[in-house]
């Protein structure tokens, strides 16, 4: 279909869609539906129901640019620089690795055991763009939260989702590798909750991830070391420090990881009770381990 001559928002559709399988979208038609929204500032469902209506004929060089940019692999989230989780608007940039779907499980399970549990003090690891604090510090309004991460370039764009998501009163961003930037800051068995989706991947793997991933995403917020672990191993190993008797951490995890991280918790002294969370997928996401005491066995079903 020929761009020349577009008078409806419909047509630019079915052409967009065109264009993205002939550079091998898989999604080809909600991409191109995502792309026309955002270019149109309508939600997809709207778009949908103004197919009919006039087209701004400038937003066609525009897509163009964007196909291309698809064609070489780039992130769909990055080129519209924004993406959806938990039901809000994220910013996102090459700096930040973007929120996948499996990651709102990190955020159901904390704001589980919150609300269940007297207590509010949140510590978001490798926090990236934001994404579980903000969304933790959305729904629960009597929580704070402290995020951290060894990238300044990601803490801009976290405080920068924050205050567009109304909660950046709410949240501290701290610049440190993990535990490291809350030294010296008094915060010894302070925390209700820690969560964290750290870096995973075993090295060797980075490389063969799909090139949207591999090629376009931070490499350090995806490469967890040899064996995808020395992050997790890191955590695991100091949260007891941090965490209030207890107090719950949840960590995601990468496929077939969940035995070795059972093992690292159950190696540590002050966490007990380990257990495995299945994403909607079915597969091992999240792993929960309380911050336990002689005398305290959890309520937390573990």
């Amino acid at each position: 279909m020929d761009a020349a001559g577009f008078r409806r928002t419909g047509d630019a559709f079915l052409w967009l869609k065109e264009r993205l399988e002939e550079v091998s979208v898989e999604e080809a038609e909600r991409e191109a539906l995502f792309m026309l929204a955002h270019l149109e500032g309508a939600g997809p469902s709207e778009l949908l129901a103004r197919l009919d209506e006039p087209l701004d004929v400038g937003c066609i060089e525009v897509l163009d640019g964007w196909v291309e940019r698809r064609a070489r692999h780039e992130p769909l989230q990055y080129i519209l620089g924004s993406t959806e989780f938990w039901s809000l608007e994220f910013r996102v940039t090459p700096d930040v690795l973007i929120p996948r779907p499996e990651t709102e499980l990190l955020v159901e399970e904390g704001i589980r055991f919150l609300r269940d549990h007297t207590g509010g003090l949140v510590l978001d690891l490798c926090t990236g763009s934001g994404c579980v604090a903000v969304s933790i510090a959305r729904e629960l309004p009597e929580a704070s939260v402290l995020a951290t991460d060894v990238s300044a370039a990601a803490l801009d764009i976290a405080r920068e989702n924050a205050r567009s998501n109304d909660v950046a009163e709410r949240i501290v961003f701290l610049e440190g590798d993990l535990f490291a930037a809350l030294e010296g800051r008094g915060l010894d068995a302070s925390f209700d909750l820690i969560v964290s989706n750290p870096p995973y991947i075993a090295s060797s793997d980075v490389d063969v991830l799909q090139p949207e991933v591999s090629l376009y995403e931070p490499r350090s917020a995806l490469d967890g070391g040899e064996d995808g672990l020395s992050f997790i191993r890191r955590i695991v190993e100091d949260a007891p420090r941090f965490l209030r008797p207890g107090g719950l951490l949840l960590v995601e995890i990468g496929n077939g990881q969940a035995e070795d991280v059972g093992r690292l918790m159950e190696g540590v002294e002050g966490l007990d009770g380990f257990e495995v969370r299945k994403d909607y997928s079915g597969a091992d996401r999240v792993v929960a381990a309380r911050c336990t005491r002689p005398s305290q066995r959890a309520a937390y079903g573990l």
